[in-house]
């Protein structure tokens, strides 16, 4: 064969992988207002930066006719790119192949890009769309998942993981994005265990596909996925967004912007933001915003477990992790999801050496019983155990309520926190006013003349002596008391002298997370 030839051969066995399953597979992928495999991953990276590994790559099935299928590029295009010009490795199943069934050789493709990921250093991004495990491939199908489960536990804490959901994704392939770090759902793509027939046939209930997985319904209910979007293009845009704040592994720092911001800025609104009636509701989110650079705050879950808020920020150009009590939204007191949220958050900025601040508004655990036989001991230790655990720098601003156990839960002085700021208006007791009072002088009260006066008055002794900062920074619990306004000074500053923090641990394996 002549060289001509040959450039000829690879020339034609390129084109036919990347057409994938062909132009009607493509154009009824097109009518679903979904895009193909490839055309995902050039949306997502840099533009030309995309080089593909194992293109020609098939299958070995003999079993129910798979010797006479074709399968171009195994249904799965593997490789990597950039983002922002970063190093990034991607996978993404093309539905138009076998419907992205996963088989021996798929699999092997994502293995080799996750362990590629991991050897250099670099983020993993994984793409889902698919029919699930490739039945004709038997156990074959199944070891593949088990490959690809455990690197996805090898790389947790090493690089971030981030799992796409554009399509279907059943069975055992959801445990994979529930082993990574965040997973990106688009709307009418679905994910679930056991799809809505299998459910009917075995318990009887009647549930759609977009109830039962749809995107929302994990976003809001379940609390399986991270983020929500209205379309591809949009789920595309907050991956981009939130690589921007991560680092490509755990031994490098996230990337520095440029900040025009001034440290020195103060905003007014911060004075104002908490009210002087102390049972009246604000929105966490005003504060973040005004201390953040350019006010910008890129929350993570922002639609489950709404009485606590994660994401990230910049301050004087640095990622951040903010973790803040809402109490816009059952008072900010913690409970089971809020614990397992934040909890998981803390670990993920800790493992990657992203710095957090922890924001303060939480009159406690919620009471209940669902609560207690739900198992809120072991969920809330969850949280005490990642802030203990936690070894980069730690923030703490507390604006209002800091009340027992849900006190030290937040990143108190004694959980590890480097730097604990206190505005004016914050109370740091075991429980409010009122109720201390009805415990502390309950026989003063019920042994007055006039109860109801006397218990306002030990109401008050109680808020002049417990429910300020003042008796924490006595005994150096809150290390700094200032003015609202200041506190993004004062973060910046204190952040700047936390950079080169180092905090050593006694030896073991590993811990044992509470679950």
């Amino acid at each position: 064969m002549s060289k001509e030839a040959k450039l000829e051969k690879l020339a034609a066995m390129r084109e036919t992988v990347i057409l994938g399953g062909g132009e009607k597979k493509i154009e009824k992928q097109h009518q679903s207002g979904k895009m193909t495999a490839r055309e995902r991953i050039n949306a997502l990276l840099d533009e030309g930066s995309f080089v593909e590994l194992d293109q020609f790559v098939t299958h070995r099935g003999t079993n129910f006719g798979m010797d006479k299928v074709e399968a171009p590029g195994e249904g799965v295009v593997t490789g990597y790119g950039t983002v922002d010009g970063r190093l990034v490795y991607v996978f993404s199943q093309d539905f138009t192949v076998l419907g992205g069934s996963l088989g021996e050789m798929h699999a092997a493709k994502i293995c080799k890009v996750m362990d590629l990921a991991v050897k250099v250093g670099a983020p993993c991004i994984g793409i889902n769309d698919s029919g699930g495990a490739r039945i004709q491939e038997g156990v074959d199908a199944l070891n593949g998942y088990g490959e690809i489960f455990k690197r996805n536990t090898l790389a947790s804490g090493v690089i971030p993981q981030l799992s796409v959901i554009m399509g279907p994704c059943a069975g055992g392939a959801v445990y994979s994005p529930a082993l990574t770090d965040f997973v990106f759902m688009v709307n009418k793509a679905n994910m679930f265990i056991t799809g809505p027939q299998v459910i009917k046939s075995v318990t009887g209930e009647e549930v759609s596909a977009e109830a039962l997985g749809g995107a929302m319904a994990h976003n809001k209910t379940s609390g399986n996925a991270h983020f929500y979007a209205a379309d591809e293009a949009e789920c595309i845009a907050q991956i981009r967004r939130l690589l921007s704040f991560l680092p490509g592994n755990n031994l490098e720092g996230a990337p520095i912007c440029e900040c025009s911001d001034p440290a020195e800025r103060m905003d007014e609104i911060l004075r104002d933001v908490v009210p002087d009636n102390p049972n009246q509701a604000y929105d966490m989110h005003d504060v973040i915003t005004a201390i953040a650079d350019n006010h910008d705050f890129f929350e993570v879950q922002p639609y489950w477990a709404a009485n606590i808020l994660v994401g990230f920020i910049r301050l004087n150009g640095i990622s951040v992790g903010v973790i803040a009590n809402q109490p816009k939204v059952m008072a900010g007191c913690l409970d089971i999801n809020a614990s397992d949220k934040a909890g998981r958050f803390i670990r993920f900025c800790d493992a990657m050496g992203i710095p957090m601040v922890t924001f303060v508004d939480t009159p406690g655990y919620l009471p209940g019983v669902a609560q207690e036989h739900g198992g809120i001991i072991r969920h809330g230790a969850k949280l005490l155990y990642a802030y203990s655990e936690a070894s980069v720098p730690l923030l703490t601003v507390i604006t209002r309520k800091a009340y027992g156990g849900a006190y030290l839960a937040m990143c108190a002085k004694s959980l590890g926190a480097d730097t604990v700021i206190a505005w004016p208006s914050a109370q740091i007791a075991v429980m409010g006013a009122q109720g201390a009072a009805n415990i502390v002088f309950r026989k003063e009260i019920e042994s007055a003349d006039d109860p109801q006066a006397k218990r306002q008055e030990k109401i008050a002794e109680y808020e002049d002596k417990f429910s300020n900062p003042y008796c924490a920074a006595n005994r150096g619990m809150v290390d700094i008391v200032t003015e609202p306004e200041y506190t993004r000074f004062y973060l910046i500053k204190s952040l700047d002298s936390l950079l080169t923090k180092k905090e050593s641990r006694p030896g073991k394996k590993h811990g044992n997370l509470p679950c």
